[in-house]
Parts: structure tokens; sequence; C-alpha cells
């Protein structure tokens, strides 16, 4: 990894954006955390390993025990957590590059001045250009120097402006793929993020078609998810707690009611009816619980190929001891067996365009996707903001 340079422009604007030295956090309206592992060899990259005493004992943590049912995700936005629970993939976001310039000493903010120094983008006239340009090259930067230090994939976000636009998320991904290209990072080692609209669910297919893979988020019902399956995303990312927290103020949405009347959670719900779709009709999507709020949420999931969990949980875990004997009394909530048994209504097995997926998208999804989006785009237009502050930088 090259070293950090030391720059006043960096230096001057970091005490407005610093939210600590090893620490930084997705700035207001954030809707998803920077760092997501994406690691399809449990086995052999294993996430996070019991502590040294439970291994003296000859016990094991319950983190150990429900990692044998999922990938257990640490759901962390702070560096100096790599060593506790180490990340084995990232995403790459615009809270993330927020991050970097608002710390002074990190390692990827050499990263980001490469980006403001790049030759082909200081070419450009438009000032609208040079900065898009300037903030592609800065998040493949970033993510090659994080794909030098995991082993799994790099998911890299696509502007959220183009959420609408199936287009335009398609030819930004073939700029971001060529770039990452240029410094050698392999397309195997690459997601590209985008939001579940329609237009981003058909990015998704066109895209994968080419052997490009992708990861759609802001999926809140079973259409989407249904959709991104068929449209063969390679992972899709439900929020488990934010349809809670919509469901526990608003009411109206059938979807919602409809798990409430049966006693279930809406969130565990869409996760569990999701999972079981996609394996009940052999689609090759992987399953990501996101929002996952306490270690009641993470027992019922387990199965479910990827749970992002808060620290708070995963050290209530890692600092849980359980007895030989006691490991095997964690349940596998979800699998292909089981999904196998699932029934699905005519309705839910149609295949979905963007009429059916429109008319099944009740006012949870709406407003959440709305709010994800709001988010996402103020990212994005603030890291805009800074570059155009602190560009040209030194000795260009």
């Amino acid at each position: 990894m090259s070293l950090t340079l030391q720059s006043p422009p960096f230096s001057a604007l970091s005490s407005s954006l610093q939210q600590g030295r090893s620490r930084f956090l997705p700035g207001a309206g954030s809707t998803a955390s920077n760092l997501v592992v994406f690691n399809n060899v449990r086995k052999s990259f294993p996430l996070i390993r019991a502590s040294s005493s439970s291994l003296d004992t000859g016990s094991n943590t319950e983190l150990d025990a429900v990692s044998s049912f999922s990938e257990i995700v640490p759901d962390t936005v702070i560096f100096d957590d790599f060593e506790r629970f180490p990340p084995t993939a990232a995403t790459v976001s615009s809270s993330l590059l927020l991050g970097i310039c608002s710390l002074p000493d990190t390692v990827f903010r050499n990263a980001v001045e490469m980006a403001l120094a790049d030759s082909t983008c200081y070419g450009l006239e438009n000032a609208d250009l040079r900065l898009s340009c300037f903030v592609n090259k800065a998040l493949v930067n970033v993510g090659g120097d994080l794909a030098k230090l995991v082993p799994g994939r790099v998911s890299t976000e696509v502007d959220p402006r183009l959420a609408y636009d199936t287009h335009g998320i398609i030819r930004k991904v073939h700029d971001l793929l060529k770039l990452y290209n240029e410094i050698n990072v392999p397309p195997e080692r690459l997601l590209f993020k985008i939001p579940s609209t329609w237009q981003g669910i058909e990015a998704s297919r066109l895209l994968e078609s080419e052997g490009i893979q992708t990861h759609l988020t802001f999926v809140y019902s079973f259409a989407q998810a249904a959709a991104a399956a068929q449209a063969g995303a390679s992972v899709i990312q439900i929020f488990v707690g934010r349809l809670r927290d919509w469901a526990r103020n608003h009411s109206g949405d059938p979807e919602i009611e409809a798990a409430i009347s049966r006693g279930e959670d809406p969130g565990l719900a869409l996760v569990t009816k999701a999972y079981n779709y996609i394996h009940k009709y052999g689609h090759k999507s992987k399953l990501m619980a996101a929002a996952v709020r306490n270690k009641q949420d993470l027992f019922s999931l387990l199965g479910v190929d990827y749970i992002i969990a808060p620290l708070k949980v995963l050290q209530s875990l890692k600092d849980s001891v359980t007895a030989p004997d006691e490991k095997y009394s964690f349940v596998r909530r979800l699998s292909p067996q089981s999904a196998a048994l699932y029934n699905f209504s005519k309705e839910e097995l149609v295949k979905w365009d963007q009429l059916s997926l429109a008319s099944a998208m009740g006012p949870a999804t709406v407003d959440l996707l709305a709010g994800g989006l709001e988010g996402y785009v103020n990212q994005a237009k603030r890291v805009e903001e800074l570059f155009g502050k602190i560009w040209p930088p030194p000795n260009v």
C-alpha cells in the first residue's frame, strides 16, 4: 500500500469533516454501511475467529456457531475495527470517500489525491465532466487498494442519480470497469451496486448477461426481490430493520400487514420469502440480510447467504461462549430443503415487468426506496462539492 500524501487542501478541509481520527460515519441520509462482505469461499477465508480463551477451553463462541450457517458480515465504517472484525471484501461508496477525506492519516488518502491529479480528468474542459471523472477515478483507486487488502469482491456504488436510467447505469458500469481494468483488477473481483428500481433491475439483467456481476440494493418488497432474481443479480440486499421501522410508524402496506397478521416480522418474513423463491426456482442470486438490529434477528435468519450485523451484536456473540454440546442448539432457519416446501401464489410467480413491479410496490417500498436514493444522492453531491473545493491538488 502506498504512503499517504499530506496536502494542505485535505488538511484544511478535514477539520470541517472530521468525525475522529480513527472513525468516520456516513453523512446525513446515509442508507448503507461502507464495508460489507461478499465472500464465496467461507471455509477458506473465515471472517471472524474465536477468541483464544474459547479455544483454550475447548468451547466455541456463539459467533462460531452462527457462522457455520451464514456468512456473518461486520457492519462497520471504522478503520480501527479491521483487526477485531476483518472484512474479506468491501464496498466503495460516496460516503466512504467522504470519510477518507475527513481523515488526515488514512492509507486510502493517496488513492483520492492521485485521482484528483489524473491527467485525463484534468484535461476535460467541462467542469461537470471533470468532476465526474475525478469521482470515478477516486472510487476505482480506493477500490483497487481495497482489492489488495481483501480476498473477496469489491462492490462499487453506481451513481444513484442514474437510478431511473438503465442505459446510464450500464454506461457508468462500463466506465468503472474500464478504469478497474487499467489498474489490473479483474472483473471476477468486482460487483457493482445498483438501486432496485425497475431500470436498475433491467440494467442488472443486461450487465449480468455480459458477465458483469451486480449487487442490487434497496429491496423492500417481494416483487423487487423476485424481479432481481429473475434478472440474475449476483447479490440481492434486503433491509430487515428498516421495514420494521416503517411498520411501527405507518400502515396501509398490504405486504407488511399480511406478515403482521401471520404474527411475523415484516423484514424477516421478506428475507425468508425471497430466500425460498431463489432456492425453490433455481436462481443464482445470493441473498444478503442488512439492517439486522439484534441477536434474535440474526438467529431468525440463519441459513441466509449473508447477514450484515452491527458490531455490538457481533461483540456479544463473540463474548458468549457455548459448550461443544450447546452449539448444536442453533437451528438453521433457511435451507434449500425448506424452500422446496414453500408455496407461492400464481400472482407471485409471474414474469415480472415494469408494470407488474410498479403495481406490486406498496407504500413502504415507495417511501423507503425514495428515502434511500435521496440519502445516496446527497452523499454523491457532497463528494463533488468537496472535490470542487480541493481541486487542483498541490503540484498539479
